[in-house]
């Protein structure tokens, strides 16, 4: 579609006057209609209701227009990062991350790369796994920090570690100092929080499966939109919640954590574009790959491919 003629009928939309998106678009009237008609010929259908003044958006026209927005705001960012990039001498690195990889040492990983990519210029980017795949594609990011397997031949998955899960309790909860780990069937009768609501599938989805997998189906009181969230109703004594274990380090104070017996995990995911070769992708790899070393954990073998 051309951004020519959606720009043409954001101005007459939310100018409400032929005459005056023309001049606000510095074009003659005539010209401006004949795109108008050009562009509903193409839509198959009446963008504006003439008969009304000042005019208004048919139902068509009002979807189209918010797609619009959109579109025309996805270009704006386009343009300012190339033109930023063509004027910055740095190099420029751009991370896509969910919430959660923040408590699993994700951070670490950003300062000891800033140590040795000195003249990197790096961007964090927070954005659901989904949203990932589609920056990725797009050249929006380079590199992303997931938790949710999702096939797709133009995205390069690196599953990093796979986290152990733990049940997190409200302090004073009868559960919550219990020895040793506890059963997914204890948990059975718990209220449960779940996150993220939206968009699926996601984490919440790879927790309901653990507990059908075991022939349990969850009694879910809450869906909160992030893991914070989640976090924080279960030490208002909302309910319990099945969460990474990395979250134990970062929130210790008002929850109580206890191991589960059923083995479960979540991945972390690195994804990247195939054929991807540049220098700062792969310096990321060698960084993880040294730190991951250093705290004891396996260096996937894929992780060696990159460097």
């Amino acid at each position: 579609m051309d951004l020519r003629l959606l720009r043409y009928f954001v101005a007459v939309a939310e100018e409400g006057n032929f005459n005056r998106a023309a001049e606000r678009l510095h074009i003659a009237q005539p010209p401006l209609s004949r795109a108008i008609q050009q562009l509903e010929a193409h839509v198959g259908a009446p963008l504006l209701d003439r008969s009304s003044r000042p005019l208004r958006l048919t139902a068509i026209g009002r979807l189209l227009h918010a797609q619009a927005l959109q579109m025309l705001a996805r270009m704006e960012d386009v343009e300012a990062m190339v033109k930023s990039a063509a004027t910055s001498r740095r190099r420029r690195l751009v991370i896509g991350f969910v919430a959660s990889t923040i408590y699993a040492r994700l951070p670490e990983l950003i300062r000891e790369f800033r140590k040795v990519a000195e003249n990197v210029e790096l961007v964090m980017v927070e954005a659901t796994t989904l949203d990932q795949i589609a920056a990725l594609k797009e050249g929006r990011i380079d590199v992303g920090f997931g938790r949710i397997r999702f096939e797709d031949p133009a995205v390069r998955r690196i599953i990093l570690r796979n986290e152990k899960l733990v049940a997190a309790f409200p302090m004073d909860h009868p559960l919550a100092d219990g020895e040793g780990p506890i059963s997914l069937r204890e948990l059975s009768d718990e209220p449960q929080i779940i996150y993220p609501r939206a968009p699926r599938p996601s984490y919440a989805d790879q927790v309901i499966s653990l507990f059908r997998d075991h022939s349990i189906e969850p009694r879910i009181i809450h869906e909160a939109r992030e893991l914070q969230i989640a976090i924080g109703l279960v030490a208002a004594q909302e309910g319990i919640a099945i969460v990474p274990e990395s979250v134990r380090r970062a929130r210790s104070h008002d929850v109580a954590f206890r191991d589960l017996v059923e083995p479960a995990t979540s991945p972390i995911i690195m994804s990247h574009r195939p054929g991807d070769r540049s220098p700062e992708l792969a310096l990321m790899a060698s960084v993880i790959a040294h730190q991951y070393a250093q705290w004891g954990y396996d260096v996937p073998a894929a992780l060696n491919e990159e460097l």
